[in-house]
């Protein structure tokens, strides 16, 4: 009687638990609505009918027409209850999708294995994380949306019902079939991880489906090729396996799928499988645990059950245990036939065949069958592969690199400008994208070997070796172990160094269960998956530009148990990211594309670079063009450029602010403090402040080369030599070197100077004494000091002085073909002909850099003197040197620094803040910083080739008008 009543209030149950819960979209607004389109569609049926309901067949879009065409026959003469797509193609699935629905008398359930989303089964469509990624996350709100998203794109081909999420508690780490697909090995993990993928996938109208019941978790055969065994007491199985479920049913679990297991605590008859076990389903799941939603067959063409009796008896061992939904019969027809016979006979009574059938109405009504409309083919592929995908995948990957060791805080990375760094590569599937995102913060060179004497031979200058062990990302079958040879030789490298041994896998955490020894290596880090994105992210996490939030979601051996995860701080470095990460729109993010494009086709340019970065966050760093007009090779974003007069701001200021911290100069220090030959001259009372901030009536430049050409305008021989010789040293080209003597002869001259009548003029001329006096004071070239500062801190290894000592020349973009001076082409020689002069160093000019570099210089202004966990000014200096001193007489500029002028909108778009500050450069240069919106704006060209005549692009007033682009597409 009791069992009789249960049946007959079911429905109502159903629609009542259904109906509840406020994040819930498949909850029925009018559930009188809801019963009376699954009464009257239910007594509409045949029997036949009705028990072809209780059918899912699978199908797959990427088979044969002949194949495809038996489902359609399925349909027509079966009324099957739905179709489960296993591999193909979006828009193929879709199709088909259509033309089956539109056979089918009763709209049809379209169910789908999309575990990490669509790619599980489907080309061409997104692949998230898989679970055991998913579980190194500790925020469990990112794996909501994972499961969110992943919902959005089932529905969005018509697919109503997911079978996810795998709720198996991984504690067998030989497990063949579940591994990565599980959470991980801790109960109440897994349960919180899959209660969250559960909401979010449902909150996006797409029934869920808890597995493999009741635990796949710890077997060691794969149930698709026999019957593996569960054989734990019944207290362990309440404790562990079954654990999740308890939990995922209380917050409103849509179905759940019965694996097919031997489980002798569970059901006394050893040769049954649980998924034809009236006891385990009827009784436990059912009864005990009190789940009303629906119940599925695991496959029931998987040799763990099909073995279990001859075709159809199978299907109705099934149903009779309790299963609403027998997914997969190995042979429909006979399966129904079975079914049939069975109802006929009494075995199935119909207060049973309804209870399935209208739990199965049920469910397609609250997926909207009821009203139903095909699947929209325009922009399908688009749908399923989104920006708001990456954004997510990047997110979740953020937060689930685990690092397991960390000896002596080797991580983050620090101190660059004291390592060597090698990249050894294990593992069968590229590693590309890890080796290019690390050279984005520092020098790092791969190093392999035929045999690993020959490797530990090469590995003998570096002190910090990064060993990576790259597995296929293609799926969560796929190998991941280290070879016996890498897993010698990653010991033998360990041993040899003694520290200083980074080991980074992206694979499942299992692997490292086969090193042997951690004891030599002070850092390990788990990726989980080899893609890009987790390369670059693994890569950026080791320099310190994200922070290390993740950890284990199953243990490695007894040394690392589960939850092990050391959590690291960030080291304020520049990251990489996509722009609505950071509050932009990439849409309007193309007009910036459309602007250099009209620069290249208005030949203001040969070639040029641009980067945005907000936040600390790079989102934009493209080259366009190529390296002169005549170039078949295109430029990239390897290529240096010469940055003229942005050597002012990035070499002499930021030396002068060191002295000022120091007290080796004061902005009232005089021309004639700092060379005491100028106190006969006129310039002896200029003072810093002034000269920086262009106020101190100081020349423009000075022509000093002019002085050095014959009658012809050639160079002379009294002044150069073509090759160099004693007393003539100075490098101006290969093939021109200046007297020594001419050193003096340049200082002198500007002492000889008169000052201006206008009191504002932009000039070059202060940054010679500026140049003069650092290295007077330190005893050091410009270049020395600013590499041992700035740049080889801060990891900006592309940028130098005279880069022909470091680069080779195709890597350096030429500025002009010069016909009045060099008559050469002046690649990798500085352009600026007074810089040039002085060997290459100037004070105000010879700098050459990417703008990856660039920016990594303006961050750290922006963040007030820091960057990678160094700091290298206060920011009160910088706030010092950041200020208008001479406002009031017209004058815009900072101490050095260029500011913007908000009433005319010099030098900038006028959409800046009063606050920002950057510098421009003949060559076609240009930076920007504003600290309000937290901005790095970095514009490289060479606009002076072949001619510096052209000033196509001054007149354009294109860089600004890019920088306008870049404020337009701030997301408000």
């Amino acid at each position: 009687m009791e069992k009789k009543l249960h049946y007959l209030i079911f429905p109502f149950l159903i629609a009542f638990f259904w109906a509840n819960g406020q994040q819930n979209p498949l909850r029925v607004s009018d559930s009188l609505a809801q019963q009376g389109w699954v009464n009257s569609t239910y007594n509409g049926m045949t029997l036949e009918e009705k028990i072809g309901q209780l059918f899912m067949v699978m199908v797959a879009s990427n088979d044969t027409k002949t194949n495809t065409d038996k489902v359609k026959k399925l349909i027509t003469e079966h009324q099957i209850g739905g179709v489960i797509f296993s591999k193909g193609g979006p828009v193929r699935q879709a199709k088909l999708t259509n033309t089956y629905q539109a056979l089918s008398k009763t709209p049809l359930l379209v169910g789908l294995d999309a575990e990490w989303g669509l790619a599980m089964r489907l080309d061409s469509t997104y692949a998230f994380p898989w679970n055991m990624t998913l579980g190194a996350i500790t925020d469990s709100s990112i794996v909501e949306k994972v499961g969110k998203r992943i919902g959005e794109h089932a529905k969005r081909l018509g697919v109503h019902i997911n079978f996810a999420p795998d709720v198996d508690i991984n504690t067998n780490p030989k497990n063949p079939i579940i591994g990565n697909r599980s959470f991980g090995e801790d109960r109440n993990s897994v349960t919180r991880n899959g209660i969250a993928f559960m909401k979010g996938m449902q909150s996006a109208g797409v029934l869920t489906s808890g597995k493999h019941f009741p635990g796949h978790g710890d077997t060691s055969v794969d149930s698709h090729k026999a019957l593996p065994k569960i054989d734990f007491t019944r207290q362990r199985l309440d404790s562990i396996e079954m654990y999740p479920y308890e939990n995922l049913i209380q917050e409103g679990l849509s179905s759940i799928m019965v694996a097919h297991l031997s489980v002798p605590a569970l059901e006394i008859q050893e040769e049954i499988p649980s998924s034809l076990s009236e006891q385990i389903i009827s009784g436990i799941l059912k009864e005990e645990m009190g789940f009303q939603g629906l119940v599925f067959t695991d496959a029931l063409n998987m040799k763990g059950v099909s073995d279990y009796a001859e075709d159809g008896k199978t299907e109705l061992a099934a149903f009779l245990a309790g299963n609403d939904m027998l997914l997969m019969p190995k042979d429909l027809e006979k399966a129904k036939e079975a079914l049939l016979k069975a109802y006929e006979r009494g075995r199935i009574t119909e207060q049973r065949l309804s209870q399935s059938v209208k739990k199965i109405l049920m469910a397609k009504f609250k997926v909207g069958l009821h009203k139903y409309e095909p699947v929209v083919l325009d922009s399908l592929n688009e749908d399923l592969n989104t920006l708001a995908d990456d954004l997510l995948y990047e997110e979740a990957i953020e937060n689930a690199i685990t690092v397991v060791k960390n000896n002596f805080s080797l991580l983050p990375i620090k101190k660059l400008e004291n390592k060597k760094i090698a990249y050894v590569k294990f593992g069968d599937d590229d590693g590309t994208p890890f080796l290019k995102e690390l050279n984005k913060y520092t020098i790092v060179d791969e190093i392999d070997g035929k045999d690993v004497a020959s490797l530990k031979k090469k590995l003998t200058g570096y002190n910090l070796v990064i060993v990576s062990l790259h597995k296929s990302n293609a799926s969560p079958w796929k190998g991941y172990k280290f070879t016996d040879n890498e897993l010698f030789w990653l010991e033998e490298i360990a041993r040899d160094r003694g520290s200083n041994t980074i080991l980074t896998t992206y694979t499942k955490p299992y692997s490292l269960l086969d090193v042997t020894s951690f004891d030599n290596l002070d850092a390990v880090v788990v990726g989980y998956q080899n893609s890009e994105l987790a390369q670059q992210k693994m890569a950026q996490l080791l320099f310190g530009a994200i922070p290390a939030k993740g950890k284990l979601p199953v243990s490695i051996g007894s040394g690392f148990p589960a939850g092990t995860g050391v959590l690291l701080n960030d080291l304020d470095r520049l990251g990489y990211s996509f722009p609505e990460r950071v509050g932009f729109s990439s849409e309007k993010l193309t007009q910036v594309d459309t602007l250099v494009q009209v620069g290249l086709d208005s030949l203001m340019f040969p070639g040029a670079q641009v980067l945005i970065a907000r936040r600390g966050k790079v989102i934009y760093n493209k080259s366009f063009g190529k390296p002169t007009y005549e170039s078949k090779e295109i430029l990239t974003n390897e290529h240096i450029f010469d940055l003229a007069s942005l050597t002012k701001i990035l070499a002499t200021v930021p030396m002068v602010m060191k002295m000022e911290e120091e007290n080796k100069i004061a902005l009232n220090t005089t021309f004639q403090d700092m060379i005491p030959a100028y106190a006969e001259s006129e310039l002896k009372d200029v003072t810093v402040l002034k000269a920086l901030s262009h106020y101190g009536r100081l020349p423009a430049w000075i022509a000093f080369y002019v002085s050095t050409l014959d009658k012809k305008r050639k160079p002379s021989t009294e002044f150069y030599r073509t090759s160099p010789s004693d007393g003539f040293s100075i490098k101006v080209t290969d093939k021109l070197y200046l007297t020594d003597a001419y050193k003096d002869s340049i200082y002198n001259r500007i002492g000889r100077q008169e000052l201006k009548s206008n009191r504002y003029r932009y000039s070059d001329v202060a940054y010679y004494v500026f140049k003069k006096y650092i290295e007077n004071t330190y005893g050091k070239r410009l270049d020395n000091l600013a590499n041992d500062f700035l740049y080889n801190p801060l990891g900006a290894y592309k940028t130098t002085y005279n880069p022909l000592e470091k680069f080779p020349k195709n890597k350096i973009v030429p500025s002009e073909i010069d016909k009045y001076y060099r008559y050469d082409v002046v690649q990798g020689y500085v352009h600026d002909m007074g810089a040039a002069m002085q060997g290459g160093v100037g004070g105000h000019a010879g700098l050459f850099s990417n703008s990856n570099d660039i920016a990594k210089i303006m961050q750290m202004y922006l963040q007030g003197g820091i960057y990678g966990g160094e700091r290298f000014l206060d920011s009160r200096t910088i706030e010092k040197f950041n200020k208008c001193y001479f406002c009031d007489e017209n004058v815009r500029r900072g101490v050095g620094f260029d500011k913007p002028d908000l009433r005319s909108g010099n030098p900038t778009c006028g959409c800046v803040s009063r606050k920002s500050f950057g510098h421009s450069g003949f060559t076609g240069t240009y930076t920007w910083a504003d600290p309000e919106e937290e901005i790095v704006y970095v514009f490289l060209s060479n606009r002076t080739y072949p001619t510096a005549s052209n000033t196509l692009l001054v007149k354009s007033s294109l860089r600004t008008r890019i920088q306008q682009a870049i404020y337009d597409a701030i997301i408000n």
